[in-house]
């Protein structure tokens, strides 16, 4: 028996996950949560309007007999679902933001030499498939052909009436009408329990394609302002982007670095990246000093004294003295750092040589 959902949590998904979905995940209603989720909330109003449903959404998850049997006397007393404005108001919206979505993402223009705009004949495709989801939420189901039909037969008449909204609309309508004329009916079997992660997989796929209409609408009908103030179509800006000296030495360098990796191994590489970031602070302290990696201590020394001397803060003017300090203290924590370094890799590499003669007297 699968696991009973508690009000309590469903309410804790409402309110901190509410608008994405989360609740209706959590209660199995995965196409409400998809809906949820691309609509956020079903535009806000969608997420408020529940505050009262959440319960009856729970009775049902759970398949309370009593919430059953009430379902089962409405079924013998309709012989389909009576009209809801709440769902036929939710078809519309959803299936004309999923419309509009589908024809923005189509590109206005050539792009690459090939004209995209045949996939204009997908809108009325994706605005029956608003309706049908919307339809198929809860108890009540549908075929997907008369939303479809209906959407199609709308659809010439962009072809006579050039207001776009106003062809749209009407197409939206004569959709969302078909189906809850000639489709709807009642969930008469329960749905069939499915995996976890089949479901997680099933809407991630929807996530993915939902995205990739927001992907097109940006890149094809997106634009960046510059610093002149002129505005530049996004996938210009990226074509420009990928062929800009920035990018081709960043590509060079990712190139590189493989090729070293393939070579020495990718420890190595971990290896050089640590040098590189400098954590000991090392290579700031010969900046500091204004000297190189190569540098002897007899000439980091001469350097510290010098330096001392032209940044003593008595040297420097009242208004000036605060600076003149702290570049002071930055010089002597870099030559006490380097004089460490030099000090101990002195050491290390005598006690080497010592323990290697130390060897060769052996044999």
């Amino acid at each position: 028996m699968p696991s009973q959902k508690s009000v309590i949590v469903a309410y804790i998904f409402w309110l901190f996950g509410g608008i994405f979905g989360v609740h209706h995940f959590y209660l199995r209603r995965d196409k409400h949560a998809f809906v949820w989720w691309s609509t956020l909330g079903g535009f806000g109003i969608g997420w408020l309007g529940e505050i009262f449903r959440i319960p009856r959404y729970v009775r049902d998850a759970n398949e309370d007999p009593q919430h059953i049997q009430a379902l089962v006397k409405r079924m013998k007393h309709n012989k389909k679902p009576p009209f809801s404005m709440n769902r036929f108001t939710g078809m519309l919206m959803v299936s004309y933001s999923w419309g509009q979505m589908m024809m923005l993402a189509v590109p206005p223009e050539e792009i690459w030499g090939i004209n995209f705009r045949y996939l204009n004949f997908l809108v009325p495709f994706v605005v029956a498939l608003g309706v049908w989801t919307v339809g198929n939420i809860g108890r009540e189901c549908g075929s997907f052909l008369w939303p479809v039909l209906g959407a199609y037969v709308a659809y010439p008449l962009r072809y006579y009436i050039y207001d776009e909204s106003f062809w749209f609309t009407i197409m939206v309508l004569v959709s969302a009408l078909a189906f809850d004329t000639f489709s709807k009916q009642w969930r008469r079997t329960p749905y069939k329990r499915t995996h976890f992660v089949k479901r997680i997989i099933v809407l991630g796929v929807c996530a993915s394609l939902y995205l990739s209409l927001w992907v097109g609408y940006l890149y094809f009908h997106g634009t960046i302002t510059d610093s002149d103030g002129d505005e530049v179509p996004v996938y210009e800006a990226l074509h420009h982007f990928f062929t800009s000296p920035w990018w081709l030495d960043v590509k060079q360098c990712i190139v590189d670095t493989y090729q070293f990796a393939q070579h020495h191994g990718w420890y190595e590489v971990w290896k050089q990246i640590i040098d590189l970031s400098d954590p000991k602070g090392e290579q700031n302290a010969y900046k500091v000093l204004g000297l190189g990696p190569d540098a002897s201590q007899q000439e980091i020394t001469t350097k510290w004294r010098q330096l001392s001397r032209e940044n003593h803060p008595d040297k420097a003017k009242p208004e000036l003295k605060k600076e003149a300090q702290e570049r002071f203290m930055d010089i002597q924590k870099a030559y006490e750092l380097l004089s460490s370094r030099k000090h101990r890799r002195h050491r290390r590499n005598k006690r080497d040589n010592s323990d290697e003669y130390g060897n060769g007297q052996d044999l």
